[in-house]
């Protein structure tokens, strides 16, 4: 049974930083894509970022670039998200989603986390 538990939600002020972590079970992690989505209230879930398997490939939302970054730590089963500069538009709850190839849409990802609330607000 494969489980995608995050870690590492809360509040931040607008221009600070958080990050969050993601950790898969189940299956053999280095053999699957992960990504973020965001969710926000009422809102459908919107793609944040991406990362192959291997962590030789990952792409980026475009409100993002530059600010977020995605990695994978194969070892410990864990893909991570940091977000720095962040803004009261990037508020909303993340969830990670693991599935066999990177994409931007969230029907293309097989399991998903419970996920983390982020808010950002002074």
């Amino acid at each position: 049974q494969v489980q995608l538990v995050e870690s590492g939600g809360g509040l931040v002020q607008p221009g600070g930083s958080l990050r969050l972590s993601c950790t898969a079970s189940g299956r053999t992690f280095s053999n699957y894509a992960m990504a973020w989505f965001r969710q926000a209230a009422g809102k459908e879930r919107e793609f944040v970022a991406y990362i192959s398997g291997s962590g030789g490939s990952a792409s980026y939302a475009a409100f993002v670039k530059g600010r977020f970054t995605i990695s994978r730590d194969n070892g410990v089963n864990t893909v991570y998200l940091r977000m720095n500069s962040m803004r009261p538009e990037n508020a909303g709850v993340y969830y990670c989603g693991d599935g066999q190839a990177v994409g931007v849409e969230a029907g293309g990802y097989d399991y998903w986390g419970q996920g983390a609330q982020v808010t950002v607000s002074s």
